[in-house]
């Protein structure tokens, strides 16, 4: 297992980034693997839709843990967890939590530095300790930083990667693997993230935001495609629905 887990590791690569297609289930997960991928993960708004909750942490660990197993037993690649807060009302809790995903054969997590439900960010010192319980069970560690979250880049840009940097290097220091900057489009600011980030950085693949060419050129390591797929998949099937009960003739 920690050769797997390595080998997951050593996928994130600055200028040649690993792609994730995010996954929902172990039929989503083979999918997403016949079609190339390298590595699997799950992402959390996906695997809740699915089940037809909200995301948030309202889908019970037991249950994010039932569904991480099954995609375990339908692959041979690396899978990483998408684990929201960690689980865990405090780093003890996030070890306990986090451990499970790694006996359930997890390689690696994501852990966002916002508690479910909350706008407000954990101080970076408490995030860093959650981060480290986590690391301490040996899994890859994608820190999430939310500083970007409902925050103009034409505004405050520059002093936003400044704040990011500051939580990065905290986070780095506790173990992390990588550095998971969601809600960013920005090309300015992604570059000078890439550039002074002590951990390699995973961005969110944004339609209106730079393409996968533009974000390896960039220094990007790890681009995630979050939600979209999961909620294009759901798009179809309603559309098709819908166009059966209409009289028509499905596209399948």
């Amino acid at each position: 297992m920690t050769d797997k887990i390595k080998r997951f590791g050593d996928l994130h690569v600055p200028g040649d980034p690993l792609i994730l297609v995010n996954i929902w289930d172990a039929g989503s997960a083979r999918a997403v693997a016949r079609a190339g991928a390298k590595a699997l993960a799950t992402g959390s708004y996906g695997v809740a839709g699915a089940q037809g909750i909200a995301d948030g942490e309202a889908l019970p660990l037991d249950a994010a843990i039932a569904n991480l197993d099954h995609i375990v037993a339908a692959t041979d690649l690396p899978v990483s967890i998408d684990m929201e807060a960690g689980y865990g009302a405090n780093a003890a809790e996030v070890r306990r939590s986090v451990q499970r995903a790694r006996d359930a054969g997890a390689c690696g997590i994501n852990m966002e530095d916002r508690m479910p439900g909350e706008d407000r960010l954990l101080a970076p010192e408490v995030f860093a300790e959650r981060v480290a319980a986590a690391a301490s069970t040996g899994l890859w560690v994608n820190a999430r930083c939310d500083v970007f979250r409902g925050q103009s880049t034409e505004v405050a840009g520059m002093a936003l990667v400044d704040r990011v940097l500051e939580r990065a290097a905290l986070y780095a220091d506790a173990g992390a693997g990588s550095l998971f900057i969601p809600f960013l489009s920005d090309a300015r600011c992604i570059a000078a993230l890439c550039d002074k980030s002590p951990l390699p950085v995973n961005i969110l693949r944004s339609p209106d935001g730079p393409g996968h060419a533009e974000l390896a050129h960039m220094g990007v390591a790890r681009i995630s495609h979050g939600h979209q797929p999961w909620a294009a998949a759901m798009k179809w099937l309603e559309g098709q629905a819908a166009k059966i009960f209409a009289g028509a003739e499905p596209d399948y």
